[in-house]
């Protein structure tokens, strides 16, 4: 795959909100069954980003950071499709949200992943160095 045809992109006008929605809620494992209009509030809600086609402006790739802008974020909802995998679109991605949450001078960014985090570990990400201090509030089953 030549990375050429491809770039990133923060400027959520890009971004095809039904393809990305159809993405998290049928082929991700942490947002099946999202629905529409849940995702489109997040989206909203938070600074979202992209890798397109240069050319077509077909989309293969988006990443969302909710953010107090000030001291902390949390990447989320990264997904690149299946058959630009590999190629270097998830590094693209990533590069371009970390540079752009660079002049935010954030004290931390956090995520979760359950298979990427070589990718992640590529721009500083770590495992969390005292797990035990954090915690989470989940919903009801």
């Amino acid at each position: 795959m030549d990375l050429a045809r491809y770039r990133f992109t923060d400027n959520p006008a890009d971004l095809d909100r039904q393809l990305v929605h159809t993405w998290l809620s049928e082929r991700s494992y942490w947002a099946e069954g999202r629905t529409r209009a849940v995702n489109d509030a997040a989206m909203d809600a938070s600074l979202t980003f992209g890798v397109v086609e240069r050319s077509s402006g077909a989309q293969v790739a988006f990443a969302r950071v909710i953010t107090d802008g000030v001291t902390f974020a949390w990447l989320c909802d990264v997904f690149v499709v299946e058959d630009a995998r590999g190629a270097g679109i998830g590094v693209a991605l990533i590069a371009g949200v970390t540079a752009a949450l660079e002049p935010l001078n954030l004290k931390r960014t956090a995520l979760v992943t359950a298979d990427a985090h070589s990718l992640y570990e590529k721009f500083g990400f770590e495992p969390l160095g005292k797990p035990e201090m954090w915690m989470a509030r989940m919903a009801p089953s």
